[in-house]
């Protein structure tokens, strides 16, 4: 499948910008925007809307940087179970820190970070603590008092006036944090609590990719939003308070459209005016259907999507991660749109990767495992295991190769450096797998690349394996899937464990 462009950068910033300064006017110039989603490496916005720059959001708030600041929230809980961001394989409070990093890097002002429904957890606490120390201003909110059904208590001293205010400067401030449940939105309104207590009348907003809201209830789009929020249980539905409203179709999710009412009350008791919100989407200030510019290919690259979503589930269930619930959701969710996963064409190249291995005899102990990666001019390139690779790596020097058109019986890798990482992995490490995954690969590679100019030009190729597609026949072991990570590989595998080890080495 050769690329195509679905989505353009420009358009989207262009109406994304306007969006968020007309709406800053309607609030006495304080506006509180809740970011939902990815500000950053957006890269399942990037695999649904092909072109979609998986920053675009972070240029957009360089773009304003002068009028907008952000206050960071972590909800205590996630970081007292060390909660993991899967596709960086990062904790929620080390992402928080690299966040602010990225903020701080590009000019845009990081006014404080607030641990959420904080009750003294030592991790949490111990991060609070690394912060300060470095200069970043932290608060901590507690759970809110009459939450969620006692707004007079919500709205009271008690409730969000037991949250310590947080001095800004700018007229937009941006709420963000690492996944759902970190406390933008109580953060938000215990903000906009303070702000009306001190003659401000400031106001809020929100800000979310996903759904498409002016996009058809059943758009691929859409429906890829659903599959990768199986675990969240997510359901998109048609906005019927917008519909009474204005007559017109929006598209929202489920616990928007549930906690709308709630808010709408809760908004209205702050400001002691009847809400200018009549609906959970006159709340967003969501622009990206209107950088759509291919419609097909955003729709072909959703269902494949879909279908990587089905794979990452069905693999998150055998490891115990996911549940069988959600796993059968996402399997639900494909079958609904008419995919099936031999529609994922490189899964197929890799299953016949893995079957040539074993009538040839060559894989490794006994077993046998296929890779293959599709290239962004639409070939495919495989690899299997070996005694001295595994299945991921032996694709990745193939990709390399072809793309810097070296031949295939050509060594990029010297047998004395291999059986040198083996001796160590096998004599110091005492480990019984002596195979190169993919992390040590590219070490392996790089040393290569020192003496073998053939080495170094194919080194030189692997940027050019960015967001092209891959798929194993087993789960990868811990150094293959974060050398895939880092060469920035759409990955998924079958939900089968390369062998009956219990630790996936």
């Amino acid at each position: 499948m050769v690329f195509k462009i679905g989505f353009d950068n420009e358009k989207y910033l262009e109406e994304q910008s306007k969006a968020i300064l007309e709406r800053v006017k309607m609030f006495n110039n304080k506006l509180y925007l809740e970011f939902g989603g990815k500000i950053m490496y957006d890269y399942h916005a990037a695999r649904v809307l092909p072109g979609f720059d998986p920053n675009v959001k972070m240029r957009l708030l360089q773009m304003i940087k002068d009028d907008a600041e952000v206050i960071m929230c972590i909800y205590a809980g996630d970081i007292e179970k060390r909660k993991i961001r899967a596709d960086f394989g990062v904790s929620y409070d080390a992402d928080t820190m690299r966040t602010i990093d990225d903020f701080t890097d590009r000019g845009v002002t990081v006014r404080a970070v607030v641990i959420t429904r904080f009750n003294g957890q030592p991790a949490a606490e111990a991060f609070k603590n690394k912060l300060e120390r470095r200069g970043v201003k932290v608060y901590t909110h507690s759970f809110t008092k009459g939450y969620p059904t006692d707004v007079d208590t919500i709205v009271s001293p008690e409730g969000y006036g037991k949250n310590a205010f947080i001095e800004t400067e700018k007229p937009i401030v941006v709420v963000t944090g690492p996944g759902p449940g970190s406390g933008k939105f109580a953060t938000c309104l215990s903000q906009l609590y303070h702000e009306n207590q001190r003659g401000v009348n400031a106001g809020y907003a929100k800000f979310e990719t996903f759904p498409i809201w002016n996009l058809p209830l059943k758009h691929l789009v859409n429906v890829a939003y659903e599959s990768a929020t199986c675990d969240l249980k997510d359901v998109n539905m048609m906005d019927n308070f917008h519909f009474e409203a204005y007559g017109e179709v929006a598209v929202n999710y489920n616990r928007d459209l549930e906690a709308f009412p709630l808010i709408k009350r809760i908004i209205e008791k702050i400001t002691g005016q009847p809400s200018v919100y009549k609906s959970p989407t006159d709340m967003g200030v969501n622009r990206a259907g209107f950088g759509i510019i291919d419609d097909e290919a955003v729709q072909e690259a959703s269902k494949q999507e879909i279908i990587r979503r089905y794979y990452r589930y069905a693999c998150e269930y055998a490891m115990g991660i996911a549940s069988e619930e959600t796993a059968q959701r996402a399997e639900m969710i494909m079958k609904n749109i008419g995919a099936k996963p031999s529609d994922r064409e490189v899964s197929e190249y890799a299953k016949k990767a893995a079957f040539d291995a074993k009538v040839k005899g060559k894989g490794n102990d006994g077993t046998y495992s296929g890779a293959a990666i599709e290239l962004k001019n639409g070939e495919f390139v495989t690899g299997s295991n070996s005694p001295f690779m595994h299945a991921a790596s032996a694709m990745v020097i193939n990709a390399v190769k072809k793309l810097a058109g070296i031949p295939k019986e050509i060594p990029l890798i010297p047998n004395h450096i291999t059986e040198m990482v083996a001796h160590l992995k096998q004599n110091i490490f005492m480990r019984g797998n002596v195979s190169l995954d993919v992390e040590e690969t590219l070490i392996a590679l790089a040393i290569s690349a020192a003496y073998n100019p053939s080495a170094a030009f194919a080194m030189e190729k692997l940027k050019d394996l960015r967001g092209c597609e891959v798929h194993l026949t087993h789960i990868p072991t811990p150094g293959d899937e974060m050398g895939l990570r880092k060469l920035g590989l759409n990955v998924t595998s079958e939900p089968e464990f390369a062998t009956t080890h219990l630790v996936n080495a």
